[in-house]
């Protein structure tokens, strides 16, 4: 029986596992992303993305529907008619042609094919190709606008999660500080030489911090959760990060990040083609009031005897071009071209209006970075100094020379100096985040 339990073991682990995936509930999976990892899972599992790119198909779609415009209409038919009489004519033997196909038959069977081409229509074809063209450039940058706006939003929640965890380090530190803290009051209290004043504070001190702790673990499992629900993750799925909570500084060039954004932002791009869209609705408005030429040719069989239709007595052809001239419309042509470029006006201004708002963003991107670099050079010598400061504060208190409360607040000075550090890089991380989407960069290759 002890030969057979490794096996039975496994056996009952895989029925268990059998039995979890039949209810829903696989096994957990890992992840260990870095940062590009975690938006390349986002762009895959995103909703908003994966909408926007069958809009995009849609739209590629109706570039094929506008070309079959140029292209001739091929039609077949056939159809069968009863008559209760029809004009009766006489027909030599010899004749080529069975006078029925011209006055028709009692039980009256057509079949024919025949082609449309359309030669000109004033434009209006050519005009609605290029628009149809431009509106799928279009939804090409509002896809990548969407992916940009993942990538910020995956940014936030895993930078956040890092600035989650640090502040949770950091509490944690400063929680088992005071407890070692309290632990040596306490037995300088019970050898006499401290106060029960002293042991009481410190005690206080721990009572103090416990939940500023809880609360920092707890933000970490809510932007966890936060980053597998964007990143199309399950919530039981191990999530770990592998980049460090580092930054590279930037070199601040306004004027060149001004550049990049009025050629790469895709809201920049989106308004400049619907100058152009509107651009070619005048031309298609304009088209109301030009000529239309179609021509058509078209062959059909015409025979009182489905049987006996294929042959050249009853077969006819027909041929012909149709030239219409529009003279008066009621004014419909115009008020239609007065609409259209209307319209286009306002998307020029809209241009115009999006590059003030745009150097308005870069600005501000700017001003955060110049302030978040500001804050961690100003905190990171300050933890040295903070730590430095903690120790006398300790060595003063054990030799007699320090109060208790002088060590708590040093503690605390710490990790409040810790605190500012990784708020200031967070800042500045998301500073750089938001102006690579302002000025339409993305960290994935093919996405820029």
């Amino acid at each position: 029986m002890k030969r057979n339990a490794p096996l039975i073991s496994f056996f009952v682990f895989c029925f268990g596992v059998f039995i979890a995936i039949a209810e829903g509930q696989a096994p957990a999976a890992t992840y260990n992303l870095t940062l590009e990892d975690a938006v390349k899972v986002a762009f895959k599992n995103n909703k908003d993305i994966q909408i926007k790119e069958q809009e995009a198909a849609a739209v590629k779609a109706a570039i094929l529907e506008a070309r079959s415009a140029f292209l001739p209409q091929l039609n077949a038919s056939f159809s069968y008619d009863h008559s209760g009489s029809v004009m009766s004519l006489s027909a030599t033997p010899t004749a080529k042609k069975d006078i029925g196909i011209f006055t028709g038959y009692r039980n009256d069977n057509k079949m024919g094919v025949e082609l449309d081409q359309i030669i000109y229509n004033g434009g209006a074809n050519t005009a609605n190709l290029r628009q149809k063209q431009v509106q799928f450039d279009a939804q090409m940058e509002t896809l990548r606008a969407q992916k940009l706006i993942t990538e910020f939003e995956v940014k936030r929640l895993y930078y956040g999660l890092l600035l989650a965890q640090e502040t949770e380090r950091i509490a944690q530190n400063l929680l088992d500080q005071a407890k070692a803290h309290y632990e040596e009051v306490k037995k300088k209290y019970e050898q006499g030489t401290a106060s029960r004043f002293d042991s009481l504070q410190s005690s206080v001190q721990v009572s103090k911090l416990e939940p500023e702790f809880i609360k920092a673990k707890s933000a970490v499992e809510l932007i966890d959760a936060e980053l597998k629900k964007l990143l199309g993750l399950k919530m039981p799925d191990n999530l770990t990060l592998k980049d460090s909570f580092a930054y590279n500084r930037i070199e601040i060039k306004e004027d060149e990040f001004l550049k990049s954004a009025y050629l790469d932002n895709p809201e920049m791009k989106l308004v400049a083609l619907g100058v152009d869209i509107n651009k070619w609705s005048i031309e298609m408005a304009r088209s109301g009031n030009k000529p239309q030429i179609n021509a058509q040719i078209g062959t059909n069989y015409r025979s009182n005897d489905v049987g006996d239709m294929i042959n050249t007595r009853h077969n006819n052809w027909q041929a012909g071009i149709a030239v219409s001239v529009p003279i008066f419309d009621g004014f419909s042509t115009k008020a239609k071209v007065d609409a259209a470029k209307a319209r286009y006006t306002g998307a020029k201004l809209q241009k115009d209006n999006l590059g003030e708002e745009i150097a308005v963003d870069i600005r501000k991107a700017c001003l955060d970075l110049q302030k978040a670099q500001s804050v961690i050079d100003s905190q990171r010598d300050s933890v040295g100094e903070a730590k430095e400061a903690l120790k006398i504060a300790e060595v003063r208190f054990d030799n007699g020379e320090g109060t208790n409360l002088d060590v708590l607040d040093a503690q605390v000075s710490l990790s409040q100096v810790e605190k500012n550090l990784s708020e200031g890089i967070f800042d500045y991380l998301m500073a750089g985040a938001y102006l690579d989407q302002t000025i339409g960069k993305s960290m994935i290759e093919g996405d820029r």
